[in-house]
């Protein structure tokens, strides 16, 4: 009778292990959940409850037995967990291992790149949706100054921040996070070397963004660009006015122009170059890394003037007196008259 119980016994201890190893490997080492897609982008907003979170991974993740993963889920406190953000899934994993990955906030990071961006609206519509901070949010935060006045930046100039590249942010970052972040970014950029050049020649970092996005907005070869800022450069050491094309297309919010006439040179804003000396109040747009740098390495000469060669290739002829300008830029104005273009 003994050796019958412990025969039972025996066996249903071994049943038993049977069953916890058969859990044991269902719940931690089995890969029952997959992707949909060749990669899964699960989204959690900030302050998204525990439906919300459920309903994004049945969206994305095909599951064997969703009823395993909520009680794993029980267990584990992931309910009382949840970590906003993006994670991304290419692989299978198991329901221990996605609980592991969405409690302990392994979010994946998403890259925003920017670039040719003349205004905050330019640069909310390339940014909004690859963050959580729609294009809306973003245009209204940076629209409002006291959102950065304590900052040294202005409306006006506060695009100077913003130096186009790639740069790599979590997803659930809002328009506050992504100005912060930027404004670390716009620190790290204007090093010692770069302060120290941009005092040698009397601007500031914003005035050298600023003269930097004229620049950009002016020239179609980047090898040109470090002789034209010594242009701007010697017009503002005399004083004379930048008259600068980018800024009255700017001032009239009109980027189609192609011809800049006499009644445009009329405009009355402070942006425009024509009528008035100095610089504009801020950037006409992110200034590239290439502009600062073309601004902060110019090129020293005595040049006073430049105009558009009449071949169209992008380069500029360059003038030390008026009398020489006027004759470059007139032969310039009879190919655009030969070509047709009256705008």
């Amino acid at each position: 009778m003994k050796k019958r119980i412990t025969s039972i016994v025996s066996a249903v201890l071994v049943l038993a292990v049977i069953l916890f190893l058969l859990v044991f490997y269902n719940l931690f080492v089995r890969k029952t959940i997959s992707p949909r897609e060749e990669i899964a982008e699960i989204l959690i907003p900030d302050k998204a409850d525990y439906s919300q979170v459920l309903d994004s991974i049945k969206k994305n993740l095909a599951i064997k037995n969703l009823r395993i993963l909520q009680w794993v889920a029980v267990r584990k406190n992931y309910v009382s967990h949840i970590r906003p953000g993006r994670y991304v899934l290419d692989r299978s994993v198991s329901y221990n291992e996605l609980i592991n990955i969405l409690r302990g906030g392994k979010q994946a990071p998403v890259k925003v790149t920017f670039s040719n961006v003349r205004t905050i609206y330019d640069l909310a519509g390339k940014v909004g949706g690859k963050i959580s901070a729609d294009s809306a949010e973003i245009a209204l935060f940076l629209s409002d100054p006291e959102n950065y006045s304590k900052d040294g930046f202005t409306r006006e100039n506060v695009i100077a921040v913003f130096i186009p590249n790639t740069y790599e942010f979590y997803w659930n970052t809002d328009a506050a996070g992504f100005y912060s972040r930027m404004l670390k970014e716009y620190h790290r950029f204007w090093s010692e070397e770069r302060l120290k050049k941009a005092e040698q020649i009397n601007l500031s970092p914003v005035e050298v963004s600023t003269l930097a996005s004229i620049i950009d907005d002016e020239v179609a070869k980047a090898d040109e660009k470090p002789r034209i800022a010594g242009v701007y450069l010697n017009r503002l050491k005399l004083g004379m006015p930048l008259q600068a094309c980018p800024t009255i297309r700017f001032a009239l919010n009109d980027f189609t122009i192609t011809r800049v006439l006499y009644k445009h040179l009329e405009t009355d804003s402070p942006y425009n170059t024509y009528k008035y000396k100095g610089l504009p109040p801020g950037p006409i747009g992110c200034p590239s890394i290439d502009g600062i740098e073309a601004v902060l390495n110019a090129e020293d000469h005595d040049y006073l003037y430049f105009a558009a060669r009449p071949d169209f290739s992008g380069y500029h002829n360059f003038s030390r007196t008026l009398a020489e300008h006027n004759r470059n830029a007139d032969q310039y104005q009879r190919e655009l008259n030969r070509r047709k273009i009256f705008r």
